[in-house]
């Protein structure tokens, strides 16, 4: 009997002991972070709300409520209480130059501020006497000019302008809008620009009465001048670079598509990789100039080539360097007074008085596409071969229809399907276009900042584009209801850097109180964006077009660990207050990047 009761005891310890490791070994492995008590908005299907996230290894290992998240903590796991903050997924903008908006953060810089003609020259004084040291010989960059709200409004400065500031150094301005630039006569003497000087295939050299160039130089006539620049050193373009990343972090922008991208920035952003120190998904996109479309082959060749050199592969939780698309530009800016933008019907001229204007069509649609459509087609058709994305800038509806035209063509072709064509800008499109974005697979991506009064759209196209099609101007309500996958991008530096005011713009068509009585109220008939599709355009929907929507995008298990904490709820605060959210923290692949003191 007492052999038996020994070994019933050893048996039950035996089996404590087999219940015990299988228990431990169905332990679920500790988190490394842990972020509770909070308002998880997750942006997956059903756009859930949950209270608690845990990574481990730069991917997210639990989403759901606080109960379930203990099994996750050990002793190194790092508990967060979120008081009822807003955690969310990282911001993925999918269209911006930061190599440019970076270097325009350390140089002369009129910061889009409306000024009057006295204010713009001091201003540019006040550089140039920064410069002393600077020789005759060495050129003077001025950025970030919001041109269409010079004061009073209509207001245009020309070379006269210039000349009239003290110095004999070649000088140049650059719209903020990346379409225009003016020069001072020294710099166009220097650029070898005259009367005689013939307009670029897509671009123009703005002229007065007697022919003279004003020094307004559109689209590609602003290489004439910029390519004289001395080329920015390693050093500098490093510092671009960083300046940028720090921007981004403090936004929250966690993966970006520079939209134009050159070797330059592609070698600074690779180095600071290979260095630790890249905080956001790089994403690049070569542009193919106008001139090389008809050897559509060579182009594609050329965007290959980099390709090879600078992508490093499947997206991980470290962030690297990805070029995957080509940038093509259709057409310059609806904007005045560049109307560089391709348009179906005629611009509008004032045929009145300055007492009685009277606005009715003239004869100017604006340049012809810079990419007629058989070289379009040619062009998708190769990109499409290589296994390249290409995001395309179109601004007129012109330049809308005829790129969706091409990639009409493009669809039928064996293999092309899978391609993921990106319009950006879409600043004016036909009615009748908005339901072919859906139908052809094609995202729009939009920069929800420009849909708002202001100078450039209440002064500057209203008149231009007449009643009908002021109506229908940044259309992205429309676009959405057309079934439209609608992305975000910011076109950082042609506006600044401010994630949230273009979100709030997004939701509400409102201006800044600040910008003035003149410019309250919202722009047009249509409608705010949904709050729930604003944030899928700048989280899920601009991962799409960048091609890692599986890792990033929104709050999943098995996804990277992309993600930030906000200050305030964005679901729960007054539209206009959306623009006030600050960014608390941002994390990249299960790493902090940037941590406001307040957090």
């Amino acid at each position: 009997m007492k052999t038996s009761q020994h070994w019933m005891r050893n048996c039950a310890s035996a089996i404590a002991l087999l219940l015990s490791a299988a228990a431990v070994a169905a332990a679920p492995p500790k988190a490394d972070t842990l972020y509770q008590n909070g308002y998880v908005y997750t942006v997956d299907a059903h756009d859930s709300v949950q209270q608690a996230i845990a990574t481990r290894d730069g991917r997210i290992v639990y989403v759901g409520d606080n109960h379930g998240a203990q099994a996750l903590v050990g002793a190194s796991t790092k508990v967060v209480d979120l008081h009822g903050r807003m955690l969310m997924p990282g911001l993925i903008d999918g269209h911006m130059h930061p190599m440019m908006g970076g270097a325009q953060l350390l140089a002369c810089n009129l910061n889009y501020e409306a000024l009057t003609i006295a204010q713009f020259q001091s201003r540019i004084q006040a550089c140039l006497d920064q410069q002393k040291g600077k020789d005759d010989s060495q050129w003077l960059m001025v950025v970030n000019w919001f041109q269409q709200s010079m004061l009073p409004q209509g207001t245009e400065a020309t070379r006269a302008t210039l000349d009239a500031l003290p110095t004999a150094r070649p000088v140049i301005v650059l719209s903020s809008f990346g379409h225009s630039t003016l020069a001072n006569t020294r710099a166009l003497q220097l650029a070898h620009i005259d009367r005689t000087t013939p307009n670029p295939a897509a671009g123009s050299i703005t002229r007065d009465a007697s022919g003279e160039a004003t020094g307004i130089l559109e689209d590609l006539a602003q290489d004439l001048v910029v390519k004289l620049l001395p080329a920015p050193t390693a050093t500098e373009n490093l510092a671009a670079a960083a300046a940028a990343l720090a921007a981004l972090r403090e936004q929250g922008v966690t993966s970006f598509l520079d939209a134009m991208a050159e070797r330059d920035g592609l070698l600074a952003f690779t180095t600071l990789q290979q260095q630790g120190k890249l905080t956001a998904r790089a994403h690049f996109a070569p542009r193919i100039p106008p001139e090389d479309g008809p050897q559509a082959g060579k182009a594609v060749a050329d965007v290959v080539a980099l390709a090879r050199q600078f992508d490093q592969g499947a997206i991980k939780p470290s962030p690297s360097v990805t070029l995957r698309n080509a940038k093509l530009f259709m057409d310059g800016v609806i904007a005045a007074p560049a109307l560089t933008g391709s348009m179906v019907e005629p611009y509008f001229v004032d045929q009145g008085t300055p007492q009685q204007p009277h606005w009715v069509p003239g004869t100017s649609r604006g340049p012809a596409t810079y990419f007629p459509p058989k070289v379009l087609q040619a062009l998708l058709l190769g990109l499409c071969k290589a296994g390249l994305d290409p995001h395309i800038h179109v601004d007129g509806d012109g330049a809308v229809h005829e790129t969706l035209d091409a990639l009409r063509v493009m669809r039928a072709a064996p293999g092309c399907k899978a391609v993921r064509p990106a319009l950006a800008h879409d600043e004016i499109v036909v009615p009748d276009d908005f339901g072919r974005f859906a139908e052809l697979n094609a995202t729009a991506v939009l920069s929800f900042q420009w849909g708002k009064p202001a100078p450039d759209t209440v002064a500057g196209l209203k008149t231009y584009l007449g009643p009908q099609r002021y109506a229908i101007l940044e259309p992205q309500e429309l676009l959405l209801k057309a079934g439209t996958r609608i992305a975000y991008g910011s076109d950082w530096p042609v506006d600044p850097l401010n994630e949230w005011f273009a979100l709030k713009v997004g939701v509400t068509r409102t201006n800044a109180p600040e910008a003035g009585p003149e410019f309250a109220g919202k722009l047009g008939p249509q409608n705010g964006l949904p709050r729930a599709a604003a944030l899928r355009a700048i989280t899920m929907n601009s991962a799409y077009t960048l091609r890692q929507e599986s890792q990033t995008g929104s709050l999943e298990v098995g996804k990277l660990a992309d993600l930030i904490v906000l200050d305030r709820n964005f679901f729960t605060i007054d539209a206009e207050d959306i623009a006030n959210i600050k960014v608390l923290q941002t994390m990249v692949g299960g790493k902090v990047v940037y941590q406001s003191k307040d957090f």
